[in-house]
Order: structure tokens, then C-alpha cells, then sequence
């Protein structure tokens, strides 16, 4: 589809609201609750978003961005470029975070992940369902929609600001420790989800739920920059150490099918001809490995990849 920006607004100083809306006005695909949408940004890179509204009559979505501070080019680009009247390229809503049905809920937001907790509140408060929502982050400043929250939950919501709490972190492990009939919703940095998952292991299966949409390490300190040599043309693609492959492909103006550009779907696969791959995927099977690469995660180990493209 294609979107246009008809109104933006600053959540806090490093997250900004944007409101996508269809050209013709013509009704959009349903986003339930914990859906996101993928947005071609300025700069090219493709990003998932969470949706912050549910609806099944929709003229547009929102979603609220976080300026990273090592960002290649998507946050950055949707802040500083995508202003009022900019149109782009987004997929239709995909829900790898669905809300069940008829269960109580605990929501658990940390950060920029409040957004698809706020989308499931929503849901639950508007059915008359039984939920509670644990949201962290480090400043109340800092923390998008949280008059809102306090507005939708009132005694349902807790709210903790660690660096207002002497840098001190919320303590789960008496909220989790005996097993409810609740199911658990969980968003926000690794490092909440890897505690999260800590103290869960012996919840019932099936009643702990994650939304992940960074799995791997996509850049790291020590990357250096490598060739691709896209055999059927002969062309020679510098990649740098900061820019996927993918990234690199759209620099010199090529344009490959994605989906996640997290290494988790499986859209950009490719076959390699020659060189070693630094895979950092999690979808290949290891068979697949010695041929194959995921463009926009993986990497070279040595200063030559050539791919069949």
C-alpha cells in the first residue's frame, strides 16, 4: 500500500507519533491487537512498526518511533524526512503477537514496547476483560503514551521509573512467581524478555507471550566491510562495515524482496556461489547454510561473497 503521513506528533523527546492514512480514503486492512505493519522509511531501509490502535474500520494506522541512537538509517530517517504529506510504501498488518481470546491478561511494556501493550489494553478494557499492565521505563518523561495508560487502566496499571527509583529494576519474580490463570504479554528490551522468560519457565505452555523484532545483532563493533559480486551482472558492491547487505544493494540502487530485516522470515534468502557467510539468521536450517545467505542480517567472514543475483 501506499500511506501518507497526515500527522505527526512528539510522544517524548526521543519518540515521535506518526499517523498514516490511505490516499483515497478507502477503508484499510483490519490490524487487531499486537499487529504491526512494515514501512519502506526514507532512507530505503524497510522497519517493522507496532500498531498502537486496533480496528476492524480503520482510514489510517499509527505508530509511535523511537529515534535510536545507532540507527542505520530508519528511525533516523523516519523522524528527520517523514514530515507531513510524505507518502510510503507499507505492508499490510501482520500479527506475530496476537492477543487470545477470553483469558485474563498481564501486559508487560518496557520502553517503546508500550506499543502493542497499549493496543492489547485497549482491546481488553473495551471487551471488559480482566487484565493488568506492568510498564517500566527510565523516566516517566521518557515514557510514551503514559497518560493515556494511567487514563485507559487507572488501578490496573503499575508503573515503575527506575532512574526516579534509584536506578533500581522492578522485581518480577514476585509478580510471576506462582502461576496464575493469566496469559503474559511481554514487549521491551532484551534484557526485560530475557528476565521475563527467566522467571516464566515454569508457567504453564502456551501462556507466555513475546513480541521480538530484534533477534539478532544485525551490526557489530568488530564488522569490516566486504565485496558482493551479484554474478549475473558482474557488478562489485562495496559493503561497508556499518550497512547490510541488503542495505548496501539499495545504496548502489539494486532492489531485493524483504520482509523483517531481522533474520527472522526468511524473505531475502539467497544462494551464494562463492565465499564464506557469517550467518546470523535464525531461520536457515544448517543444510541450508553452505549455500545459502540471508541478505539482510548476514555477512562475509573474508573480503569476497559472490551471490546469484
Amino acid at each position: 500500500m501506499k500511506l501518507q503521513v497526515t500527522a505527526r506528533r512528539a510522544l517524548t523527546s526521543e519518540i515521535e507519533e506518526f499517523t498514516l492514512s490511505s490516499l483515497d480514503k478507502t477503508v484499510l486492512p483490519i490490524a487487531e491487537p499486537g499487529a504491526h505493519i512494515s514501512i519502506t522509511t526514507p532512507s530505503g531501509a524497510r522497519r517493522r512498526y507496532s500498531l498502537v490502535h486496533p480496528g476492524n474500520d480503520l482510514n489510517s494506522y499509527t505508530v509511535a518511533i523511537k529515534l535510536e541512537q545507532a540507527s542505520r538509517g530508519g528511525s533516523k530517517s523516519m523522524h528527520e524526512l517523514a514530515s507531513i504529506g510524505t507518502i510510503l510504501d507499507v505492508d499490510t498488518p501482520d500479527n506475530e503477537f496476537p492477543l487470545g481470546d477470553k483469558h485474563p491478561a498481564l501486559l508487560i511494556a518496557g520502553g517503546i514496547g508500550i506499543t502493542p501493550i497499549f493496543s492489547m489494553a485497549q482491546k481488553l478494557s473495551a471487551e471488559g476483560r480482566d487484565f493488568r499492565v506492568i510498564y517500566c521505563s527510565r523516566e516517566e518523561n521518557l515514557a510514551a503514551y503514559v497518560n493515556e495508560m494511567k487514563e485507559l487502566c487507572g488501578e490496573k496499571l503499575t508503573l515503575h521509573f527506575s532512574q526516579e527509583l534509584g536506578n533500581t529494576q522492578f522485581d518480577f519474580w514476585d509478580l510471576l512467581m506462582s502461576p496464575t490463570k493469566e496469559h503474559v504479554y511481554c514487549c521491551g528490551p532484551n534484557g526485560l524478555m530475557e528476565e521475563i522468560k527467566g522467571v516464566t519457565g515454569h508457567w504453564p505452555e502456551g501462556h507466555i507471550h513475546f513480541e521480538e523484532f530484534q533477534p539478532v545483532d544485525v551490526i557489530r563493533d568488530d564488522d569490516k566491510s566486504f565485496t558482493v559480486v551479484l554474478n549475473k551482472s558482474g557488478d562489485e558492491i562495496k559493503i561497508p562495515s556499518d550497512r547490510t547487505i541488503l542495505e548496501g544493494l539499495r545504496d548502489s540502487g539494486y532492489n531485493f524482496p524483504s520482509s523483517c530485516e531481522n533474520g527472522s522470515c526468511g524473505t531475502c534468502k539467497c544462494q551464494v556461489i562463492d565465499g564464506e557467510v557469517d550467518h546470523r539468521d535464525i531461520v536457515l536450517m544448517n543444510d541450508e547454510k553452505d549455500s545459502t545467505i540471508m541478505l539482510c542480517v548476514s555477512r562475509a567472514k573474508g573480503e569476497r561473497l559472490v551471490l546469484d543475483l
